[in-house]
């Protein structure tokens, strides 16, 4: 009978390398005393994901992403094509998921209490939603926006022909 432990033998990845295995829940969670066995397989686009959804809302935090990535961001916005990995970039590792963020923040709000909350959230997210530990989150503030400036809606105006 197979044991739904990990095997001590190596096993080659049948995937790409921007996934990220999650461990099945403990068979005490499972009802019924039987645990199918598998590979549950997160791909780094939706570890993304879950960390731009959760750093969307935080105060402070005006947009994600650096002046080239929002212009393009915000061109996608206006067809219904939102990115919700913009500013976002994933590195899977052995002993957990690593991001880098790069941001716009609002000018007024602390921006280490911006960071340390966009690392929270991030945190919060993935372990939960994932399952997988998160070993880093490295922000950027790229720029802030002072009150006033609204949106960056200005910067995607089409050019006078």
């Amino acid at each position: 009978m197979s044991d739904t432990t990990s095997s001590t033998s190596p096993r080659t990845p049948a995937t790409p390398a921007d996934v990220t295995r999650v461990a099945p829940a403990s068979a005490d969670a499972v009802t019924g005393g039987a645990l199918a066995e598998g590979d549950t397989v997160v791909t780094d686009g939706v570890v993304a994901k879950v960390a731009g959804l959760a750093v969307r809302d935080i105060p402070g935090v005006h947009a994600l992403g650096g002046g080239a990535a929002r212009v393009i961001g915000q061109l996608r916005d206006r067809i219904g094509q939102t990115d919700l990995t913009q500013g976002i970039s994933v590195e899977t590792e052995e002993a957990g998921v690593s991001f880098q963020v790069t941001l716009v923040a609002e000018y007024g709000v602390p921006l280490q209490d911006v960071a340390a909350d966009v690392r929270a959230a991030i945190t919060d997210a993935v372990t939960e939603l994932v399952g997988r530990p998160v070993t880093r989150v490295d922000v950027t503030i790229a720029d802030i926006v002072l009150p006033g400036e609204g949106s960056d809606d200005d910067a995607v105006e089409a050019p006078a022909v």
